[in-house]
């Protein structure tokens, strides 16, 4: 299993998603992104937009989920202590 996990350094939104991955103890790949949302179009590839943070869960069909809430809330529902209860 290898989740990816886009980011930019500094960005309060990213390091809620990156808390809640240390949190529950997950194991990920690190893409960090250009300041520029010009130049970030590899993060425009798998999500279709230029945002961040943008989570790749290959496993379960997550090709570029966007917005961190989300990201937090599905994490929790896949990989939390009441995962497939």
């Amino acid at each position: 299993m290898t989740l990816e996990l886009y980011e930019l350094e500094g960005c309060p939104y990213c390091a809620k998603v990156i808390d809640k991955l240390d949190e529950l103890d997950l194991e990920y790949e690190s893409h960090m992104v250009p300041r520029s949302h010009d130049e970030r179009t590899e993060v425009k590839e798998v999500s279709g937009q230029t945002g961040v943070p943008v989570l790749v869960d290959p496993e379960h069909d997550v090709e570029g989920m966007p917005e961190s809430d989300d990201i937090v809330a599905y994490l929790e529902k896949t990989y939390g202590a009441n995962a497939g209860a």
